[in-house]
């Protein structure tokens, strides 16, 4: 059986971090029983997201981050508003002046867009339309296994997948690939259902692809693996009461 996704913020201040993510989404923000604090999605949203305290600053743009939706440009503007009134800043990434997405970072400096009103894509995702991946066609196909999400959509080497039940695409945008700058802030973490084996889970994604890695980092009970793109992710222990 898969396991549940889980979204892991490294943070240097996790209670700050945190706070602004739970008003920003409208999350309930709880003590998760492993590691700290946690955010429990309201909606059909598959994950959680937990967050990490972390002593190394940022360093580089993320290979992850969150796209969120709007349903007209006011709602993008209130959005937007709404973020910067929590503590987030605007930031240049690149993006071109003609492009209507906006860009704008958290209180520790990771990314994420509001994006325009009118995207198909995203249309039927929520608030959370994505949560957008630098990754290869390969490791698409790996997190489609791994997690039992299907495709909804290959092209181009760019994949994205999305849970049975609905709520964001997780989506990897080919090549060519980001350089990595040290270990990545947001990134995955799964847990096995409440009647699954750690163990087992571990030897199921060798098998896809994964890889088992030392980090020289004690990470407690969870197991620290690789996927095929190199992307560190770690395997929980079984996860209760999962939000989706």
């Amino acid at each position: 059986m898969a396991s549940h996704l889980l979204a892991l913020f490294d943070a240097n201040n996790p209670p700050h971090l945190a706070r602004f993510w739970a008003g920003f989404l409208g999350w309930e923000l709880t003590d998760d029983p492993h590691d700290g604090l946690a955010l429990l999605p309201n909606d059909d949203t598959g994950f959680r997201i937990r967050f990490l305290p972390t002593q190394e600053q940022k360093a580089g743009q993320n290979r992850m981050h969150f796209d969120l939706t709007s349903k007209s440009l006011e709602d993008q503007q209130q959005t937007v508003a709404r973020a910067l009134g929590l503590g987030a800043r605007h930031i240049d990434i690149g993006q071109l002046p003609e492009e209507g997405h906006v860009v704008l970072a958290d209180p520790e400096g990771n990314e994420f867009c509001v994006i325009e009103p009118g995207n198909n894509f995203l249309a039927d995702c929520g608030f959370i339309g994505a949560l957008a991946c630098d990754g290869s066609q390969e490791v698409g196909y790996f997190w489609s296994e791994a997690l039992g999400w299907p495709l909804v959509w290959d092209q181009d080497q760019e994949t994205a997948i999305r849970s049975p039940h609905g709520g964001p695409k997780v989506t990897w945008g080919g090549p060519p690939l980001m350089p990595r700058a040290g270990r990545d802030r947001l990134r995955f973490d799964l847990a096995p259902s409440a009647d699954g084996d750690q163990q087992a889970e571990v030897e199921r994604l060798v098998s896809l692809g994964a890889k088992r890695i030392d980090t020289g980092r004690d990470e407690g009970s969870r197991v620290v693996m690789a996927d095929p793109d190199g992307n560190e992710f770690c395997v929980g222990r079984p996860l209760h009461s999962a939000g989706g």
